[in-house]
């Protein structure tokens, strides 16, 4: 499981280290692709393809659907781990999530993200900032079994 949050220095050449315990969630194959925040969402293979069988169980017809596919699908790739523990980041993907050094990674259960240090901080305000409302959740059915 992917937790917690960590800087990472990103190079000139887009490698990024990620932390030991993800690097060894990742060493049997990964998929990275843009996220849904302005960054981008690293999945081990075997989540992505539970993320691409749910995708294609949705209705083609549906214009939101394919634009779903065009977004996480159409930006799809491989990552993997090199022999000093560094993935490189597709040029494309830098961009779209505005990545410099350093990045942020946040564990999210099956999947990490990787956030420009910037963007991240602007999700931190709005996790517990003044706007920060305690029962923002209180409608999600979160059950603890």
């Amino acid at each position: 499981m992917f937790s917690g949050q960590y800087s990472s220095s990103l190079t000139t050449t887009n490698q990024l280290t990620p932390p030991s315990g993800f690097g060894d969630l990742l060493s049997q194959g990964a998929m990275i692709t843009r996220g849904f925040d302005h960054n981008l969402m690293v999945l081990t293979s075997q989540a992505f393809q539970k993320l691409y069988s749910s995708i294609m169980s949705l209705n083609l017809a549906d214009p939101d659907v394919r634009m779903l596919m065009r977004m996480l699908l159409g930006n799809a790739n491989e990552v993997s781990i090199d022999n000093s523990g560094r993935m490189v980041i597709p040029d494309k993907l830098c961009q779209i999530a505005n990545l410099g050094s350093p990045a942020v990674l946040v564990g999210m259960g099956d999947f990490f993200e990787i956030w420009s240090a910037n963007a991240w901080s602007e999700q931190e305000i709005k996790l517990s900032g003044s706007g920060y409302d305690p029962n923002r959740f209180s409608n999600l059915n979160l059950v603890m079994s």
